[in-house]
């Protein structure tokens, strides 16, 4: 196997893992409110990649009244852009990200068969793609790659 320099964290999870993803909200100076944290919660939870009408599904049965999905996309928006969600832009659904603090372009491995998501870190891969888009007269936001094929369950 070719040697990728991947970058590795020690992953929070439950408390921990929102916890992270509170502070890193609040460091850019927006609040944590109660709704915010029950997105996270119903995201955090997902084992697979969620639609914003599953989250809002699921926190409307855990609060016991409706949640509307276009609430549910302006805050998974806010996620995104503060670098606590990822969005898999192939199936517009979200995933939590599992280092909060830690800004890296995304790898999605995506399967066709039971629709798992791998999200994984290669510097190297990001940093050509970004060069190559440069050297093109293109100036590159954020990359997020995804390879489609299946997973080492099927």
């Amino acid at each position: 196997m070719a040697d990728h320099d991947h970058h590795h964290h020690q992953e929070p999870t439950g408390a921990k893992l929102a916890d992270a993803a509170r502070a890193t909200l609040e460091a850019q100076n927006e609040q944590w409110t109660p709704m915010r944290a029950a997105i996270f919660d119903a995201l955090a939870a997902e084992e697979k990649p969620a639609s914003a009408y599953d989250i809002a599904d699921n926190v409307s049965k855990a609060r016991g009244k409706r949640v509307a999905p276009n609430s549910v996309y302006r805050i998974l928006d806010l996620f995104v852009a503060n670098n606590i969600a990822m969005r898999v832009e192939s199936a517009n659904a979200y995933i939590a990200n599992a280092h909060p603090g830690c800004h890296h372009d995304c790898i999605f491995l995506v399967c066709d068969l039971c629709g798992q998501v791998t999200h994984i870190d290669n510097d190297p891969i990001t940093s050509s793609l970004r060069t190559a888009a440069e050297a093109a007269g293109f100036t590159p936001r954020r990359a997020v790659i995804e390879m489609r094929g299946t997973c080492n369950a099927h």
